[in-house]
Parts: C-alpha cells; structure tokens; sequence
C-alpha cells in the first residue's frame, strides 16, 4: 500500500507543472493583443478633462466582429417638448369641432372662422362626424376643399376629418338637447366624441386647443389672440346654458355696454363650463384632463373636464363680459366692436386717463382686465 501511495504523489505534482506551463504559454502567446486598461472608476460628473482625454486616447478595439450601429434613420423622430422653438413660427392652435347632423350650420361656421384674424398658418383644423343622419359629411368636405384651395391665401395649415359612430340615437332636436333629462346620456356621448377627436388630432406642436361648436352664429373675429392673451390654463366666454341651479356666467355680466366694454376681459373663477367655446392649454389635455364619458364627481363632458382640472390643479376661468352668440341662445346685447381687441384696449386707455385726470393728474385707476 505505501508503495502506490508514493507513486501517486508525483504523479499528482506532474500535473499541476503541465497546468502552470500551460498557462504560462497561453500568456506569452497572447502577449501581443491589445490591453485596455480603465482607470478607477469615477463617476461622469466627477470625471475630470484628464481622465476623459485618457480613456479616448486608448486604441480602438479591433477585436469586435460588429459593425458600428448609426442611428439615422427617417422613421426615428426626436421632439424636445421643453423647448418651444420647435413650433416653427408662434403659438400653434388646433380648433377642434366635434360634429352631428350639423350639415345647415357648416356655411355660417366656415365663414366665421374664416374671418379669425389669428394667423391662419398657424392654426389646424379637425372635425369628427359621428352618427349623423344628414349630410354633414358631404357638405363638410366641401367646405373644406373650398377653404382649402391652393388659390386661397387664408387657407390654414392642415385640415383634418374623422370618421367615428358611436350608435347614438337620442334626438336632436333643440328642446330635446337642453332639455335637463337629457344631459346624461347626451354628455356622456358627446364627451366620448371629443375624446376621440383630441386624441386623434393633438399633435405635440399644438400649443392650444381652442374647441369650438358648429353652431356659434356671431364671435369677435379676435376671439383666439384675445383668449390667448389671459394665458389661464382653461378659459371660456360668456354663453347660455341649461340651468344646473348655479349661477350662470352671463347672469354676471354688465347690462350697459359701456361697462361691459369697460370690463371686457374681467376674469371670474367657474366651476364648471359649457361646449361652445372653450381654449385650453395644450399640455392641460397632454396630462390626461379629458371630457370623462362616465359620472365624474357628478358631471360628465364639459363639466366634468372642468371638474377634473381643478381637481388636477388647474384653474378654470371665464369672461362674463365677453360674449359669444349661439344659434339658440338669447343673450344680452354684446362685445362686438369694430376695430377688434386694439379697440376695446383703446377705449380701457381712455377711461384711465379720464379717471387720473379727475383726480389731479396723480396715480392712475387699475381696471378689471384680468390677464389683458
């Protein structure tokens, strides 16, 4: 037995010398391959001018079988939503109108908006026809082809149509629409519409959404820049609307026009709003605050948008003195002054140096004009 234990001990040495051998020719072989050597590591804010230098003037490793990966290509897009500029030229405004059956107010609403005086190039337009049984999409199209034309310098950028029926049979009719019973399912309805037409339309240079209903007959053509100008995250003008038992926004506003001009651009905060002329700032919209199809805190569409924005923060504001006329609506008498917005700040200058005058020529008085 002692003789195969001492005849297996060598032979046990034998083969730990074959292996470092072995291990030593492997390295003087690859001797000659490039070594990389990392410096300690640090992070990159901390890296200074000298350890960046060192590790680009390391070789190239030319043991990698892949070739380089160049990123440039047309269908990989890169969008810098915290800097405006990409915008190309002002503040990009969509006008969004969701329509139904709506084929008699298609004329007087082309010829409205044609007469905005915001820069037609830098606004787009989107519709969404849905469940109509007239032809509203046939005249729309129309309409939109005249506006269109390469022979018409107001065009606007880009027009957009949707198509989308959501099986909606309730009736249209006037009294049917503003009828209290009604709201639910109609609100429910229309807020699935918007929705769609918003997520289909808004693109990230849109800056504001300004919705807009078919069925406005009579607006100051300045209505975009001077709701633009309260820069307010949703802002409305003063409008009719069903009773809810809550004061109204026009109930508010000045009998006598001279005051109601006088306090054109008065703000009021509201807590809940209408469809027929709503501006909102984009990215309210790109945080999620929709036109819920669903009871949000009791409300649906409009109201429950304006619901859930101040529930998310923002705030919801509207002009009593600044109105816009719906087909339906009787309202008092309006804002509509020739000479536009330049006017009305015209006749606010005025009444300001009256007011200093009476008083000496010392100070001045501040009028209510909100974000003017």
């Amino acid at each position: 037995m002692q003789s195969r234990s001492r005849s297996y001990i060598p032979s046990r040495r034998l083969y730990y010398l074959l292996l470092f051998l072995l291990v030593v020719a492997l390295w003087r072989w690859t001797n000659g391959w490039h070594c990389f050597l990392c410096s300690k590591s640090k992070p990159p804010p901390t890296a200074s001018p000298k350890d960046v230098a060192g590790l680009s003037s390391q070789p190239p490793n030319l043991h990698n079988p892949h070739a380089p990966l160049i990123v440039e290509s047309p269908t990989i897009e890169y969008l810098d939503l915290d800097n405006s500029s990409f915008t190309n030229g002002g503040d990009r405004v969509l006008i969004l109108t969701p329509l139904r059956d709506a084929a008699t107010h298609l004329e007087t609403y082309f010829k409205l908006i044609q007469e905005l005086s915001y820069p037609h190039q830098s606004i787009d337009l989107a519709f969404l026809v849905g469940d109509s049984k007239d032809d509203t999409l046939d005249v729309l199209q129309d309409q939109i082809k005249r506006l269109q034309a390469p022979s018409n310098p107001t065009r606007y950028r880009s027009a957009m149509v949707i198509e989308k029926d959501f099986g909606d049979n309730l009736p249209q009719t006037v009294e049917y629409r503003h009828s209290f019973e009604a709201q639910g399912p109609r609100r429910k309805g229309i807020g699935r519409s918007r929705n769609y037409l918003l997520y289909t339309a808004l693109k990230p240079e849109h800056k504001w959404v300004y919705w807009r209903d078919v069925d406005i007959v009579e607006n100051p053509s300045t209505v975009i820049e001077d709701l633009i100008g309260h820069n307010r995250d949703v802002i409305v003008p003063s409008y009719k609307e069903y009773r809810t038992h809550r004061t109204y926004l026009n109930w508010m506003a000045h009998d006598n026009r001279q005051k109601r001009l006088k306090h054109l651009h008065r703000e009021v905060p509201l807590d809940g709003i209408g469809g027929v002329n709503i501006l909102v700032k984009a990215d309210v919209h790109r945080s999620g605050i929709n036109f819920p199809c669903y009871p949000f805190e009791n409300q649906a569409d409009t109201e429950g948008f304006a619901a859930m924005a101040k529930r998310a923060g923002y705030g919801v504001w509207g002009l009593p003195n600044y109105v816009v006329w719906h087909v339906d609506t009787e309202e008092k008498e309006g804002n509509m002054v020739k000479g536009g917005r330049e006017a009305v700040e015209a006749m606010e200058r005025k009444l300001t140096e009256r007011k200093g005058r009476r008083k000496g020529g010392k100070g001045s008085v501040k009028l209510d004009g909100g974000g003017v």
